[in-house]
Protein backbone atom coordinates (compact mmCIF):
# COMPACT_ATOMS: atom_id res chain seq x y z
CA UNK A 1 0.00 0.00 0.00
CA UNK A 2 1.23 3.10 -0.95
CA UNK A 3 1.61 6.85 1.08
CA UNK A 4 -0.88 8.63 -0.95
CA UNK A 5 -3.56 5.98 -0.89
CA UNK A 6 -6.25 6.10 1.49
CA UNK A 7 -7.85 4.06 4.21
CA UNK A 8 -11.68 3.40 4.98
CA UNK A 9 -11.58 6.81 7.24
CA UNK A 10 -10.21 8.74 4.20
CA UNK A 11 -6.88 9.44 5.93
CA UNK A 12 -3.41 8.97 4.32
CA UNK A 13 -1.57 6.23 6.09
CA UNK A 14 1.69 7.04 7.90
CA UNK A 15 4.96 5.65 7.28
CA UNK A 16 6.47 3.91 10.09
CA UNK A 17 9.02 5.72 11.57
CA UNK A 18 7.72 9.38 11.61
CA UNK A 19 6.87 11.08 13.94
CA UNK A 20 3.16 11.37 12.85
CA UNK A 21 2.49 8.18 13.27
CA UNK A 22 3.38 7.53 16.73
CA UNK A 23 0.90 10.59 18.30
CA UNK A 24 -2.64 10.31 17.89
CA UNK A 25 -4.66 13.40 18.15
CA UNK A 26 -6.15 14.39 21.29
CA UNK A 27 -9.18 16.25 21.72
CA UNK A 28 -9.46 18.83 24.85
CA UNK A 29 -12.36 16.90 27.21
CA UNK A 30 -15.70 18.29 26.65
CA UNK A 31 -17.04 20.79 28.85
CA UNK A 32 -19.88 19.25 31.40
CA UNK A 33 -22.72 21.35 30.70
CA UNK A 34 -24.43 23.01 34.05
CA UNK A 35 -27.36 20.81 35.08
CA UNK A 36 -30.22 22.53 34.97
CA UNK A 37 -33.48 21.61 37.25
CA UNK A 38 -36.04 19.98 35.21
CA UNK A 39 -38.78 22.82 33.60
CA UNK A 40 -41.70 23.33 35.62
CA UNK A 41 -45.03 22.93 33.52
CA UNK A 42 -46.98 26.39 34.29
CA UNK A 43 -50.32 26.11 35.91
CA UNK A 44 -52.97 26.18 33.41
CA UNK A 45 -54.91 29.10 34.49
CA UNK A 46 -58.17 28.94 35.61
CA UNK A 47 -61.69 29.68 33.73
CA UNK A 48 -62.39 32.68 36.26
CA UNK A 49 -58.67 34.06 35.15
CA UNK A 50 -59.26 33.55 31.53
CA UNK A 51 -62.60 35.06 31.84
CA UNK A 52 -61.03 38.16 33.35
CA UNK A 53 -58.15 38.56 31.46
CA UNK A 54 -60.62 38.35 27.96
CA UNK A 55 -63.15 41.21 29.64
CA UNK A 56 -59.55 43.40 30.21
CA UNK A 57 -58.30 43.14 26.70
CA UNK A 58 -61.40 44.06 25.11
CA UNK A 59 -61.91 46.48 27.49
CA UNK A 60 -65.48 45.44 28.91
CA UNK A 61 -66.51 48.36 31.71
CA UNK A 62 -67.73 47.90 35.57
CA UNK A 63 -66.77 44.14 35.70
CA UNK A 64 -67.99 42.54 38.79
CA UNK A 65 -67.66 38.70 39.82
CA UNK A 66 -70.28 37.34 42.32
CA UNK A 67 -69.56 34.05 44.44
CA UNK A 68 -73.07 32.32 44.11
CA UNK A 69 -72.40 28.69 45.37
CA UNK A 70 -73.88 29.02 48.74
CA UNK A 71 -76.83 30.74 46.81
CA UNK A 72 -77.65 28.27 43.51
CA UNK A 73 -76.08 25.06 42.48
CA UNK A 74 -76.09 25.76 39.09
CA UNK A 75 -72.94 27.65 38.74
CA UNK A 76 -69.85 28.81 41.80
CA UNK A 77 -69.37 32.42 39.84
CA UNK A 78 -71.26 34.87 38.12
CA UNK A 79 -69.73 37.87 36.22
CA UNK A 80 -71.11 40.46 35.20
CA UNK A 81 -69.68 43.17 32.74
CA UNK A 82 -70.78 46.09 30.62
CA UNK A 83 -70.29 47.37 27.26
CA UNK A 84 -70.05 50.66 24.81
CA UNK A 85 -72.59 49.56 22.33
CA UNK A 86 -74.20 46.76 21.17
CA UNK A 87 -71.57 45.44 18.87
CA UNK A 88 -69.26 46.14 21.71
CA UNK A 89 -71.29 43.63 23.38
CA UNK A 90 -71.22 41.18 21.13
CA UNK A 91 -67.17 41.30 20.54
CA UNK A 92 -66.77 41.09 24.18
CA UNK A 93 -68.76 37.71 24.23
CA UNK A 94 -67.15 36.18 21.07
CA UNK A 95 -63.46 37.11 22.40
CA UNK A 96 -64.21 35.38 25.31
CA UNK A 97 -65.67 32.55 24.19
CA UNK A 98 -62.30 32.33 22.30
CA UNK A 99 -60.35 32.25 24.64
CA UNK A 100 -62.12 29.77 26.59
CA UNK A 101 -61.76 27.32 23.95
CA UNK A 102 -58.61 28.25 23.89
CA UNK A 103 -57.71 27.47 27.13
CA UNK A 104 -59.69 24.03 26.87
CA UNK A 105 -63.08 25.08 28.39
CA UNK A 106 -65.60 24.63 26.30
CA UNK A 107 -68.83 26.67 26.48
CA UNK A 108 -71.81 24.94 27.12
CA UNK A 109 -74.17 27.83 25.62
CA UNK A 110 -74.17 31.59 24.13
CA UNK A 111 -77.52 33.36 24.47
CA UNK A 112 -79.13 37.12 23.04
CA UNK A 113 -76.05 37.53 20.23
CA UNK A 114 -78.03 38.83 17.58
CA UNK A 115 -79.82 41.90 19.69
CA UNK A 116 -76.51 42.44 21.43
CA UNK A 117 -78.34 44.15 24.61
CA UNK A 118 -77.36 41.41 26.97
CA UNK A 119 -75.55 38.09 25.99
CA UNK A 120 -75.64 35.69 28.25
CA UNK A 121 -72.28 33.13 27.98
CA UNK A 122 -72.81 29.51 29.81
CA UNK A 123 -69.07 28.30 31.02
CA UNK A 124 -70.70 25.59 33.29
CA UNK A 125 -68.63 26.50 36.56
CA UNK A 126 -68.87 30.31 35.47
CA UNK A 127 -72.03 32.45 33.63
CA UNK A 128 -70.88 35.57 32.24
CA UNK A 129 -73.66 38.64 31.95
CA UNK A 130 -72.36 41.35 29.14
CA UNK A 131 -74.99 44.09 28.98
CA UNK A 132 -75.59 47.47 27.57
CA UNK A 133 -75.29 49.57 30.88
CA UNK A 134 -78.95 50.74 30.93
CA UNK A 135 -79.95 46.60 30.79
CA UNK A 136 -77.76 45.74 33.64
CA UNK A 137 -79.25 49.01 35.08
CA UNK A 138 -82.45 48.05 34.65
CA UNK A 139 -82.13 44.14 35.72
CA UNK A 140 -79.77 44.60 38.45
CA UNK A 141 -78.52 41.34 39.17
CA UNK A 142 -75.69 42.01 41.32
CA UNK A 143 -78.36 43.38 44.08
CA UNK A 144 -79.80 39.72 43.31
CA UNK A 145 -76.86 37.97 43.23
CA UNK A 146 -74.67 39.82 46.07
CA UNK A 147 -75.97 38.51 49.08
CA UNK A 148 -73.55 34.83 48.39
CA UNK A 149 -70.55 38.23 48.55
CA UNK A 150 -68.08 39.33 46.02
CA UNK A 151 -65.38 37.21 44.28
CA UNK A 152 -63.49 40.21 42.74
Amino acid sequence: MTAKRANRTGTTPQRKGTAAASTAVKRPPAKKKAARAPARPQAKPGLREVVLAALADMKAVNIKALDVRKLTDITDTMVVASGTSDRHVKSIADRVVQRCREAGFRPFGMEGERDGEWVLVDLHDLVLHVMLPRVREFYALEKLWERGGAAA
